[in-house]
């Protein structure tokens, strides 16, 4: 592993060398052969050479060289241009947003769902963008594709499963390959960043933002997860973003409505929030977004993402990393009930951040931004080093060799995920618990989606054994057989005569994982990655 702190010093050494030449807590049932939480409550990282020539890798992605040839694009930057680059934006409509990219000489921008006809519609879109952009570089095209419930596109695209699969399955390769499997699929239609993995650690029940967008409770298990992740997205070409430092899942308010405030004391968010960060990090995460919450330890009411005591100082100079660091979306309730578009731009600037993410008014954060360039409240330096960053790993990505698979053809990869993450938490562990015929009654969608699923496996719907789904938000249920299809906790007040079972998912790639169970043609081999109370076991 390379030294996260001698990392930095070489990325920022050999920023400025460009700018020369051409004119940056376990549970006790973790594997021993993992990594422990330690007792010191304070992440480290190992020992390591800085680059030395050209092609060195910095460790979160480019090498020196493309640092160079980002920094080279930058030199020519007027500030207008430059401030422009620092932010990403939302649009309207389902055409490319040429003018508004040439405009406000934007970083890039970011597509929702009403953005998202089908994937051919938004991969022309993407690729009208690169094509007229008037740059000589990638432009940061990005979306918010997770798996489970945070899916913007879906139309031919390999549906994934939760986040909190993977943790199920703890099976990190199982994990690379999902990873790198959506984001070819992302690639191939012209996207060249993705919001995820999601690093947060899951407080359980009392986490309403975060919940199956987490692999589970247990930061050992996060931080394999994530890391899992974080390699695949590598191999497949696309600039990964962890999210959402400093941790959101431990979190009681949503920041999509207002600003949570993180209560417990600093040493154990350190310790529990941190260590998936620190972890990916050392693994080569090459961008990181900044959750809208408050750290009343390290500075009180102000949001993280505005913070520079939060970004430079404990991202950038405790943690040691060098890579892209951006905002989460700054239209959100935690900073537009307090803040200006104009005034939230420049203090996320300000304290470290490389991008803005979603301003609620894009022509005035751009502005602001620019203005702060040229009063010196915002160092020109600091904001062109964070453009060469940005620019730099675009440029990484695009190097490396185009997918040789498109939208839809990976739904092997999905079915391994779903497989190896079936938990049976009550019931049989072998064996059929089905006697050919079965009844799904439940969440319309996992019974629309198990259906299908059964009927191609041989499996009679209708009769039977009733088999209970609960999906995203749903409370306890009963049934012979009880499935939740996201989070599962809800087992634990359920009641079922036969089995409960955690999916974490209602792909038709999880519901034919399930009938495989329910035949007994396919063991369970998940485990829970939460505490769940009121069920017999983990898993199986």
């Amino acid at each position: 592993m390379t030294s996260l702190r001698m990392r930095t010093a070489a990325v920022v050494a050999t920023l400025a060398l460009a700018a020369t030449a051409c004119s940056g807590d376990g549970g006790s049932d973790e594997s021993s052969a993992q990594p422990s939480d330690g007792e010191s409550g304070e992440p480290t990282s190992s020992p390591s050479t800085p680059p030395g020539d050209d092609a060195e890798p910095t460790g979160w992605g480019p090498t020196t060289a493309e640092l160079g040839r980002a920094r080279s694009y930058v030199d020519d930057l007027s500030v207008d241009e430059l401030a422009g680059q620092l932010v990403i934006a939302t649009y309207d409509g389902t055409e490319a947003p040429v003018d508004l990219v040439r405009d406000l000489h934007l970083g890039g921008v970011i597509a929702m769902e009403p953005n998202i006809e089908s994937v051919d519609q938004i991969t022309h879109v993407n690729d009208t963008l690169q094509r007229e952009s008037g740059r000589d570089f990638p432009l940061w095209l990005s979306v918010d594709q997770e798996g489970g419930i945070v899916n913007r596109l879906n139309d031919t695209m390999t549906p994934f499963p939760t986040y909190m699969t993977y943790g199920a399955a703890d099976r990190p390769k199982v994990t690379t390959r999902a990873a790198r499997a959506s984001g070819e699929e992302l690639r191939s239609a012209g996207f060249t960043a993705v919001y995820s993995p999601d690093a947060d650690v899951t407080a359980g029940p009392q986490d309403p933002t975060i919940g199956s967008r987490s692999a589970g409770s247990r930061p050992p298990l996060v931080s394999r997860t994530v890391q899992a992740s974080v390699r695949g997205y590598e191999r497949a070409g696309i600039a990964s973003v962890i999210k959402h430092f400093p941790g959101h899942g431990a979190l009681t308010t949503d920041s999509h409505e207002a600003l949570p405030t993180q209560q417990e004391p600093l040493r154990r968010v350190r310790k529990r929030d941190y260590r998936p960060f620190v972890d990916a990090i050392d693994a080569g995460a090459p961008a990181v977004m900044i959750g809208h919450v408050d750290i009343p330890a390290l500075d009180d009411g102000v949001p993280a993402s505005l913070s520079r005591k939060v970004i430079t100082g404990e991202l950038r100079k405790r943690l040691g990393f060098d890579g892209v660091v951006l905002t989460d979306a700054m239209n959100m309730g935690a900073i537009v009930d307090e803040y200006g578009a104009a005034e939230a731009a420049v203090m996320t600037v300000q304290a470290g951040s490389d991008l803005v993410l979603m301003p609620a008014d894009t022509e005035a954060a751009v502005g602001a931004i620019a203005a702060a360039i040229e009063s010196g409240e915002i160092p020109e330096k600091q904001a062109r080093d964070s453009a060469a960053r940005t620019i730099a790993l675009l440029l990484h990505e695009d190097a490396q060799p185009k997918p040789d698979a498109g939208p839809g053809e990976h739904v092997r990869d999905s079915l391994a995920a779903s497989k190896a993450a079936v938990t049976v938490v009550d019931g049989p562990c072998k064996g059929p618990l089905v006697d050919g015929a079965v009844q799904p009654v439940g969440d319309e969608d996992a019974v629309a989606a198990f259906t299908a699923a059964a009927e191609k496996a041989g499996l009679t719907v209708g009769g039977g054994p009733t088999l209970t789904f609960i999906g995203w938000g749903g409370s306890s249920g009963s049934g012979d057989i009880v499935v939740t299809t996201d989070t599962p906790y809800a087992l634990g007040d359920s009641t079922a005569s036969t089995a409960k079972i955690a999916l974490y998912g209602e792909t038709p790639q999880a519901m034919q994982a399930l009938v495989h169970v329910l035949q007994g043609k396919a063991a369970a081999p998940g485990r829970l990655p939460v505490p769940v109370e009121g069920v017999q076991r983990r898993g199986c």
